[in-house]
């Protein structure tokens, strides 16, 4: 029996929490989801996940803690719900702030530019079909201004860019909120760096997207479950948007699974996902907005220091908050 496990943990990742563990505790790591490691009782008495394992129910009376190691924490709110309130749950909340809001803008750019297009086509140097927009004088509506939202507002105003905000807590001065009819009304860009709760999961729908007065480019670094495939492919196929650019995934963990099994689709979301990849105004990038060099070494230190107040105190150092968005 180890005294923590970590799943979900890709190499790089690894060897920097080893490293930080050192020979305090008994440490190991696996790259599998809980799922997919086929662990019938828990490796440990603290367990450690990202965002695509789910904990097994029958496994809250053999574990004392779980952190998930990142910002978003929906899927440990879900498994409060019926288990047990001794169970000592927490999150990162501050580690990848920037690195996401850079890869929302990095995404952005390569939609408005047409960077997969025009890296297909330069063996032919052809340019048809590249022309692409400036950033100058366009709108960003960020929806969901927290830490990276906000990120991604004061960073484009460099682009020269007007921005716009959505959030239920309008706690930035810098910021000039609107109602989401108003910002979508006013939007060249829309950046979703929203958590999940109960209230927002099919946010960004076909109805939604009808609010556009123009069409629009959509970046969504926040959850999957905001904005559904079926209602991104048929807001492309409208012409309501100009391009789609997704870091995030409904039922993430099955999907992850899937595709790395390369397994049949297993729902007709996944479905309209795979058409999505295909085509070529979209960009699909792996979950991986986090996943710079100074990210990466700031989640495996503040993972091991929450790890060891834990075990020291009995309770991590950010535990995910009693009102449950879930």
């Amino acid at each position: 029996m180890y005294d923590v496990y970590f799943y979900e943990t890709f190499s790089e990742e690894k060897e920097l929490l080893i490293s930080e563990v050192g020979c305090r505790i008994k440490a190991a790591c696996t790259p599998l989801t809980i799922a997919e490691s086929g662990h019938r009782t828990p490796p440990a008495k603290i367990i450690s996940i990202r965002t695509q394992s789910a904990v097994p129910p029958e496994w809250s009376s053999s574990i004392h803690a779980v952190l998930t190691r990142s910002v978003g924490y929906d899927h440990l709110a879900h498994f409060r719900k019926g288990n047990d309130d001794n169970i000592a749950l927490g999150y990162l909340p501050d580690y990848c702030a920037g690195a996401v809001a850079e890869q929302a803008i990095l995404l952005m750019l390569a939609l408005m530019r047409r960077l997969h297009r025009q890296t297909a086509q330069v063996r032919r140097f052809n340019r048809n079909g590249l022309t692409g927009d400036e950033c100058a004088g366009k709108t960003l509506l960020v929806v969901g201004v927290g830490r990276i939202g906000k990120r991604v507002l004061d960073l484009v105003r460099g682009l020269g860019m007007q921005t716009l905000g959505v959030d239920i807590d309008p706690r930035h001065p810098s910021v000039e909120y609107v109602s989401i009819p108003d910002g979508m009304k006013a939007a060249d860009v829309i950046v979703c760096a929203m958590n999940l709760t109960r209230h927002n999961a099919a946010y960004f729908n076909q109805e939604r997207f009808r609010e556009l007065a123009k069409p629009a480019y959509f970046i969504n670094v926040g959850r999957g479950e905001c904005s559904p495939p079926r209602d991104l492919l048929a807001a492309l196929e409208e012409r309501r948007l100009n391009g789609v650019a997704l870091d995030v995934f409904p039922d993430e963990g099955r999907l992850a699974e899937n595709w790395r099994k390369r397994t049949a689709a297993p729902s007709p979301e996944a479905a309209a996902l795979l058409r999505l990849a295909r085509r070529k105004d979209v960009i699909l990038t792996p979950h991986n907005a986090f996943n710079t060099r100074e990210s990466v070494k700031r989640k495996a230190e503040q993972s091991v220091a929450q790890i060891m107040h834990y075990v020291q105190y009995g309770r991590f150092i950010w535990e995910i908050p009693a009102d449950d968005p879930a």
